[in-house]
């Protein structure tokens, strides 16, 4: 294992990771809190420098992302571990580390990503699945190469990133879909392990170096559903990121250490949009579950249908731009 990015060396041969918000201090011969960094005599590793546990193509609007390239296939990939402990996890076989602490999954390198993401005519490159900053070595990496091709890089987040993070890969990132996992303090506490004004700072951070930012709500019935709530993150989104900033709203299906709990009824979600659309947001969708209208793009102006989304097909907009009015639609549309 070779050193890793972002860490500073203390007294004593102690260490502090500067990956993400939780600034973990190590003594020597430990781990941080997501258990993939490694002091090892004063020198921090990481065991998912080159690490992968899968590759396969995703339509972009999978991550979600509706207003980045849309229609387009995205070279998605997935490491393993995870800065939170959610206990609503959908991807905990791949997310939580085993106590053994061994990591399964297969060595690559950023050229045989890169290469592979080409041979497959993907028009991105999403790290998504885990929590990706872990994989900063490679996501730095495959950003260098992949950008030589002209081949954007996407991050699907937690919002837990560093300021040091974001710095070192302001120039490289293009878009980022960042879960706004709910508006209470004691939420992220209880049910992530975390923090929830790191992730409020993430956010304001992107907008400002200009990546194409979606953010998605994880609506869990009776935990983050209040319409206090959801008009709370809406209001945030609207005031501090921008109306053009998309909300997608997920349903919850019994997952992890959440496995019985109910799954979020359509309803709860048409609550959400009709919340998000009256806190001033152009851009309101519901996703995870059945819905005729919940995955639409309408003009923001004239209300008329600019992108429809089904199973089978999208279609979008000439130039960005709303069919009936000529209204710019926000996003990156080539």
């Amino acid at each position: 294992m070779q050193p890793t990015k972002l860490w500073a060396s203390l007294n004593g041969a102690q260490v502090q990771c500067r990956l993400c918000a939780h600034q973990c201090v190590i003594k020597n011969g430990g781990k941080g809190l997501c258990k993939t960094r490694v002091n090892q005599q004063g020198s921090l590793v990481s065991v998912l420098s080159d690490l992968v546990s899968g590759v396969q193509m995703d339509p972009v609007e999978k991550k979600p992302l509706y207003h980045f390239l849309p229609g387009t296939k995205t070279f998605s990939i997935g490491s393993v571990g995870c800065n939170f402990s959610c206990r609503f996890c959908q991807n905990a076989h791949i997310s939580v580390i085993p106590a053994s602490g061994r990591v399964q999954g297969s060595r690559t390198s950023a050229k045989g990503l890169v290469d592979l993401a080409l041979s497959k005519h993907a028009a991105s490159i999403a790290f998504t699945y885990n929590e990706p900053t872990l994989s900063v070595d490679l996501i730095h990496e495959t950003c260098q190469r992949a950008l030589a091709y002209q081949l954007p890089v996407l991050l699907v987040s937690n919002g837990y990133m560093s300021a040091e993070f974001c710095k070192l890969l302001r120039n490289d990132i293009r878009a980022v879909n960042i879960d706004l996992k709910s508006f209470r303090e004691a939420f992220y506490r209880e049910y992530c392990g975390a923090k929830l004004a790191p992730v409020l700072d993430s956010l304001k951070r992107v907008r400002d170096l200009g990546w194409w930012l979606e953010v998605t709500t994880l609506v869990i019935p009776g935990v983050n559903d209040s319409p206090e709530e959801l008009a709370d993150c809406a209001r945030f989104i609207c005031e501090e990121l921008g109306p053009d900033v998309p909300w997608h709203l997920s349903a919850f299906h019994g997952a992890h250490k959440m496995q019985n709990h109910p799954a979020t009824p359509l309803d709860k979600l048409q609550e959400g949009w009709a919340i998000g659309k009256e806190m001033g947001l152009h851009y309101v969708y519901m996703g995870n579950i059945m819905t005729t209208l919940g995955g639409n793009t309408y003009c923001p102006k004239c209300s008329g249908l600019v992108i429809e989304r089904s199973p089978c097909k999208v279609t979008y907009p000439p130039k960005g731009r709303c069919p009936s009015c000529g209204t710019e639609i926000a996003g990156i549309w080539a």
